[in-house]
């Protein structure tokens, strides 16, 4: 039995020594802000964010006119035209509505999209860095995490910047 158990414990040992970890870190959200292609990306997502506000506007600016109408002429309709007018404003009400929660997501898929070919630069440099420093988990410090201490020995934001050719002076 107690030769069982060593050789277990000597096998776990060897085991161990080909299976050994090393984890870094990196700041994507600080790389994306270091890279030159960033402020074209903010100026479409403002512009179409104003594109947005713009259509917006639009559908208020029409919401208040068939509502003033309305409030106008109400004496003068008669009840189906009330009924029509009526459903006409409460529609346009709930298309606002839903236009007001949609642009919110709306701007999100669009810097998905026009940050993806960032991300994957990102991704290639930073496979390239994990690979020549022979890290096996590189985890990302710039997104909501549980991670309590970080030695910045193993940070490897700066390494993966140079890598894509970004110099970042302190």
């Amino acid at each position: 039995m107690k030769n069982i158990f060593l050789a277990v414990f000597i096998s776990f040992i060897s085991l161990s020594g080909f299976t050994q970890t090393k984890t870094g870190t990196i700041d994507v959200d600080f790389i994306i802000l270091q890279m030159p292609e960033i402020e074209g990306i903010q100026k479409n997502l403002q512009e179409y964010g104003e594109n947005l506000d713009k259509q917006l506007e639009l559908k208020i600016k029409e919401y208040q006119e068939k509502l003033e109408d309305y409030n106008t002429n109400v004496s003068s309709f008669s009840e189906q035209l009330k009924v029509e007018k009526q459903t006409a404003i409460f529609t346009l009400e709930e298309d606002i509505n839903k236009f007001r929660q949609n642009g919110i997501q709306l701007i999100r898929l669009r810097e998905d999209d026009l940050k993806r070919p960032l991300f994957l630069k990102i991704a290639d440099a930073l496979d390239a860095v994990a690979s020549e420093q022979n890290y096996t988990q590189v985890f990302n410090t710039s997104t909501d995490n549980n991670i309590v201490f970080l030695n910045p020995d193993y940070d490897i934001t700066f390494a993966v910047l140079e890598k894509m050719g970004i110099i970042v002076e302190d």
